[in-house]
């Protein structure tokens, strides 16, 4: 794949010589880049220059084409503007795959993606960080039929640093800017600067792709990916959290029950009116003023107004309105106030700070569950997390019977939602240190 120079003075990166074996057949043929030998240079432009933005039916119907007429996997990447709008809905998604090109899409006008999710659905996708995307490339009906994530190829191989920028700088030697990953990508037009940034992100994913590929099978860890890129793949999206509004920051300022009811009808008014405004709820409302108004407990607009966090032109707009979700609050019969702790959900553990007096034998447990699996992970060169989710270690430790033997904590493993290949490196030692606990 020929890059452009960025700097006039600047080689253009070498082809490895073997391809790299493929992970499956869409891959065939895709080669891993060589570093630079003589250090990190930036990245400033894509390949093939930026390419102009999707954002007509004709223009899609050119780009599905494209894509079609191209070979092995599609990079994929999308962006959104969570901390300017409501929800976490894509507002550019970029593709690239070999013989194709770039697409950079813009799916705000496009009632109908026609054409895009069949042509996408034949092939493996490349995603870095697959699970943050996901969410908002289902909304848009994208689902990818099978999954390479180079971040999590990247922490199964124990690297430090597994952001796309680091990555791309360990493998190839180039440095990717990321100064707009946190931009307001609904704003329209967007900037040349924010498009060129937009290509790049996908510009390396398929030969980064092939390089990782390579070195999880040299390290006999390919499988165990495989493994974990369905399960991010498959995965359901998250269970509703109960009391959501209690994750509000700050709040464990507020001791009682009456500020805590003020804190939940704020944070609801919040969430209506973000919905309602598409803003992104802190915009509307700063945590910091549905604290302080939870501490206060204001009676009128003018004691509201009064309260420094609600002296600003924007909240003092909407001064009645965040008035009216306190009266409501303070309104509240005794019985109906929230507890001062999240009631216990059904089957939820305690914390784990807590088991030592609610469950001493479980807290021991956990100990030694942890100091297997960290032990285990330092060997395979593996963070712990990806060896086995903290919440599986929790749970069985609470959970396990006396005198289980490797393949039942396998089996109650599995049930928990551990992969084959994780029961496989630890129930045999996760059993024989829990028997002599």
């Amino acid at each position: 794949m020929p890059l452009p120079a960025p700097e006039p003075e600047a080689a253009p990166l070498a082809e490895a010589a073997d391809s790299a074996r493929p992970l499956t057949a869409p891959a065939d043929g895709v080669r891993p880049l060589t570093a630079p030998a003589d250090g990190v240079r930036p990245l400033t432009a894509p390949a093939d220059g930026v390419p102009p933005v999707t954002d007509s039916p004709a223009a899609l119907a050119a780009a599905v084409e494209r894509l079609r007429g191209g070979t092995g996997p599609v990079a994929v990447d999308a962006e959104r503007a969570s901390g300017y709008r409501y929800g976490s809905r894509a507002y550019l998604v970029q593709l690239r795959r070999d013989g194709a090109g770039t697409v950079l899409l813009d799916p705000v006008p496009l009632t109908d993606l026609d054409g895009l999710p069949a042509v996408l659905g034949e092939t493996e996708w490349v995603l870095h960080a697959a699970d943050q995307d996901l969410p908002s490339l289902r909304e848009l009906g994208l689902v990818p039929p099978a999954l390479f994530d180079t971040e999590l190829a990247a922490r199964l191989l124990g690297r430090q640093r597994v952001g796309l920028a680091a990555v791309v700088e360990d493998y190839f030697g180039y440095a990717l800017a990321k100064e707009h990953s946190a931009a307001d990508w609904s704003t329209r037009p967007l900037p040349e600067s924010w498009l060129r940034y937009a290509a790049l992100d996908v510009e390396l994913l398929v030969p980064l792709r092939a390089a990782l590929a390579e070195e999880l099978e040299a390290a006999g860890k390919l499988s165990w990916a495989l493994a974990e890129f369905e399960h991010v793949r498959t995965a359901p999206p998250p269970p509703p959290q109960p009391d959501p509004w209690r994750k509000t920051a700050g709040l464990q300022a507020v001791r009682d029950p009456r500020g805590l009811a003020v804190a939940r009808e704020l944070w609801r008014a919040r969430e209506q009116l973000a919905r309602r405004r598409d803003r992104a709820p802190g915009r509307v409302l700063p945590a910091a003023a549905i604290v302080a108004a939870a501490l206060a407990k204001p009676r009128s607009e003018a004691e509201l107004t009064r309260i420094k966090e609600f002296s600003g032109k924007g909240t003092r707009r909407h001064a009645a309105y965040w008035q009216q979700a306190v009266d409501r609050a303070l309104a509240l019969p005794e019985r109906d106030l929230p507890p001062r702790r999240s009631p216990h959900q059904p089957g939820a553990l305690p914390a784990p700070r807590a088991w030592r007096e609610k469950n001493p034998e479980a807290a021991a447990r956990l100990d030694v569950v942890r100091t297997v699996v960290r032990a285990r992970a330092t060997e395979l060169d593996l963070p712990q997390e990806n060896l086995l989710a903290p919440a599986v270690q929790r749970r069985l430790a609470w959970e396990f019977s006396a005198g289980a033997d490797a393949g039942q904590v396998g089996d109650h493993l599995l049930g928990l939602g551990a992969r084959q290949w994780q029961v496989d490196l630890v129930s045999g030692a996760l059993a024989a240190a829990l028997r002599e606990a």
